[in-house]
């Protein structure tokens, strides 16, 4: 089922989320949904609080051209950073047409449960490592704008105001 994706400002998508504690049958509803929201969009990674859901899962997909590989990670943490840095054009599916250049580690090596409640590890490159930092950031309340300086971050902020008052006017 796809579900609506929360628009910034949003204060749900502002709040630290809560750990995935087990793997129960909604849960994996979640990632179902979550994965088809984010597909449909289109995206590369959707966070469960863009869903209005304050738990700490993640689904992500950074293949372009090719077969997909859905990924479904929770209580994901970063264990590892690389000193070698990227900058990349970011985007986000609950800031619709903004985007910004977003300087993060190149590398990173992420720990998490898998839906089998198993526990995972790998390192991620490329945009797969601006990708699962990025969602990350969402469990922690953060988004892309918030590495921008202020009159950026404001003037984005202002069109998703505008853009909701519109969505709200044609609902």
């Amino acid at each position: 089922m796809i579900r609506p994706i929360l628009i910034h400002p949003d204060p749900r998508l502002k709040k630290p989320c809560e750990g995935v504690a087990e793997v129960t049958p909604d849960l994996r509803t979640l990632a179902l949904d979550m994965l088809e929201t984010m597909y449909d969009a289109p995206g590369v990674g959707l966070a469960a609080p863009q869903v209005g859901v304050l738990s700490r899962v993640i689904v992500m997909d950074c293949i372009k051209d090719g077969p997909p590989e859905p990924l479904v990670l929770l209580n994901p943490r970063v264990i590892w950073s690389s000193e070698d840095v990227n900058v990349y054009e970011e985007g986000c599916l609950s800031i619709p047409d903004q985007y910004a250049e977003v300087k993060r580690p190149a590398s990173v090596t992420v720990e998490w449960m898998d839906l089998d409640g198993a526990r995972q590890e790998r390192t991620f490159t490329g945009l797969w490592a601006t990708c699962v930092q990025h969602e990350i950031d969402h469990l922690d309340g953060k988004l892309f704008i918030d590495y921008l300086g202020p009159l950026k971050r404001q003037m984005i902020t202002r069109k998703m105001e505008k853009l909701k008052r519109e969505r709200a006017r044609m609902a």
